[in-house]
């Protein structure tokens, strides 16, 4: 893409524009690395001039792609001006950038570590791109780590692949193999790259090394084949229509106030156009003061001069300074009015923010998230995992949030989930004040999963605090040669079968089927040391209020704790699984001579 100030102004209408490329994976794969690395090999390419630095994406032309691919792209072959790579790795800012109510990037970059496979952010990277069906290759990274391997800078991955030993070969066949099979797992039917037929119905995995750049001219060629062949006719627009984007970050600027940075996908837009942005309370309509882009080959994290443009045409990333931006949202649409009424494009914009309303509970928890992306990323995971939403906004989490969340009737709704967003100092004092729980993540998975773990943790104390309320079921036999007193109280040796004895419960025994309460635990000693329990294994003395040894009760007596009828239905209901396998057994065996006189006793 030239770098002109009206940025190919003079395109025809009807031309093609740039597709545009999401790079996404689990942290650590290398996806910032692989951008670096593009980057990086188109500027030591000698083609610095052509590489367009927007906001939050780079330009890469055709001429640069097909120097950096060597004969993989024939520049001749391909009518798409090049590729323009979104800049902020990862699936947050994937769910961000929406379009027409679906993803905004065209294709994606899945990478994965070869060495680690798949992790649980590639999951969910994956299930994004299925649910917004976006097509995508995957970047099997880091060939170069594997045991032995000779690196080839800069090579395409087959020619490097065949200058390997047997040994390394085998390695990385292996690991490669193992993320075929587990995108098969997750549904995709995938090969390398070079044995796809059809990449409409299979996935092609691509090995590369974004350290060295082995395998990057064979990404580039897919990636430039695959929008060329299936892409085309999406690429056409009108570049000079008044144009069409998605705000990707609301930022101060020095000397502009709240400005826009911008990924425009269709048209043109120029200083002075009436716009529509997607706000909090609704669209906003403001006019177009500057467009603003960094410098050639600034990188825009740590570069604070921009160049000021007249026009800007799409596919592009640009800073939009203009008046009352401090409500835009991050994710919202973006429409120039030029030549259009008023009320229709506001009418569009509130269509568009409508699709992405969060379906919301009369109980539930409160969901904070930093753009309207993942505000619905957010909302589906947490619908995947059965959790209700009381209310679901952008933004930070303000004092009124905690006001909300307070109004919960169950604890385990008192709560925020705040995705990749601050909280206000009102709102840190609140939250202790009104007993609401907040949870901050900047990874959808870990928030949902710590958030669950909050409602096991409080589910497991809620049944420990039940248990130690419960009489706990056991069975227990009176030792031989085993009397230290018959009465008053009886003091005898027992051996504990299975279960939990415990001071003050009730002692019965079975006799002809039924049921004769002996007596009451009034005391234990076990190795001459009083305690207040017992469980399955030990021996211990205890001290049993009413009965007579040799009367009421014998030497070789098999006796049980007589449990409430309310305590055995619990027991066996609620609290099954959370007591020891031996528990369950006498639980079990007294149940069942229960109900031989009365079947539905403890239902």
């Amino acid at each position: 893409m030239p770098d002109a100030n009206n940025d190919d102004a003079s395109a025809d209408p009807g031309s093609l524009r740039t597709p545009i490329v999401a790079v996404l994976g689990h942290v650590d794969h290398g996806k910032t690395s692989l951008l670096d690395k593009i980057r990086g090999s188109a500027v030591s390419e000698g083609e610095a001039g052509a590489i367009t630095q927007h906001i939050g994406a780079t330009a890469v032309p055709l001429d640069t792609v097909s120097s950096m691919a060597g004969e993989l792209v024939m520049a001749d072959d391909f009518d798409l001006p090049g590729l323009l790579f979104i800049d902020t790795p990862g699936h947050h800012s994937f769910s961000t950038l929406r379009a027409r109510g679906g993803a905004l990037a065209d294709i994606a970059v899945l990478v994965v570590d070869v060495n680690d496979g798949f992790q649980p952010q590639t999951k969910e990277a994956l299930d994004i791109l299925q649910r917004t069906g976006t097509p995508f290759v995957v970047a099997a990274n880091k060939i170069d780590t594997t045991p032995g391997w000779n690196p080839n800078p800069k090579a395409p991955v087959q020619e490097t692949y065949e200058a390997q030993t047997d040994r390394a070969r085998q390695r990385l066949d292996e690991n490669l193999y193992e993320i075929i099979g587990q995108l098969s797992d997750s549904g995709f039917s995938a090969d390398l790259y070079w044995r796809v037929q059809n990449f409409q119905n299979n996935i092609g995995v691509v090995p590369i090394s974004a350290m060295t750049g082995e395998g990057v001219p064979d990404l580039l060629a897919v990636l430039m084949g695959l929008s060329q062949r299936y892409m085309k006719e999406e690429m056409e627009i009108d570049l000079t229509g008044p144009g069409k984007g998605t705000v990707l970050e609301v930022k101060d600027e020095k000397g502009f106030g709240a400005t826009l940075d911008v990924v425009l996908y269709d048209g043109t837009v120029e200083e002075g156009d009436r716009i529509v942005v997607g706000g909090v309370e609704g669209p906003i309509v403001t006019e177009v003061r500057a467009l603003l882009r960094p410098r050639a080959l600034s990188e825009i994290r740590t570069e604070a001069e921009f160049e000021r443009l007249d026009s800007v045409q799409a596919a592009s990333g640009v800073k939009l300074a203009a008046p009352d931006l401090d409500d835009a949202m991050a994710g919202a649409p973006v429409r120039v009015v030029r030549g259009r009424h008023l009320e229709k494009v506001i009418d569009e914009v509130e269509a568009e923010l409508s699709e992405i309303e969060v379906d919301t509970e009369d109980e539930g928890v409160v969901v904070k998230a930093d753009t309207l992306g993942s505000l619905e990323a957010m909302a589906n995971a947490l619908r995947e995992a059965e959790i209700p939403i009381l209310r679901a906004e952008v933004g930070d989490v303000a004092p009124r949030d905690v006001a909300v969340a307070s109004t919960a009737n169950e604890d385990e709704h008192r709560v925020i989930l705040g995705f990749n967003v601050d909280t206000l100092p009102d709102a840190e004092r609140e939250l202790d004040q009104q007993g609401v729980k907040l949870f901050g993540d900047d990874v959808i998975y870990q928030l949902v999963e710590d958030y669950e773990s909050f409602i096991e943790e409080r589910e497991r104390e809620q049944q420990e605090t039940v248990l130690d309320k419960i009489h706990r079921p056991a069975r227990f036999r009176i030792l031989q040669d085993h009397t230290f007193r018959q009465n008053n109280p009886a003091v005898v040796g027992v051996e504990i079968l299975a279960g939990t004895i415990e001071n003050n419960r009730r002692v019965a025994k079975f006799e002809n089927g039924e049921s004769t309460r002996v007596g009451e635990l009034s005391g234990m000693q076990e190795q001459g040391e009083d305690v207040d329990k017992a469980r399955a294994g030990s021996r211990v003395s205890v001290a049993i209020d009413g009965p007579t040894v040799g009367r009421d009760i014998e030497e070789g007596d098999e006796l049980w704790i007589d449990l409430p009828e309310k305590h055995a239905k619990i027991l066996e209901q609620e609290l099954k699984e959370e007591i020891p396998a031996d528990e369950r057994e006498a639980l079990n065996a007294y149940l069942e001579k229960m109900r031989k006189r009365d079947p539905f006793w403890g239902k």
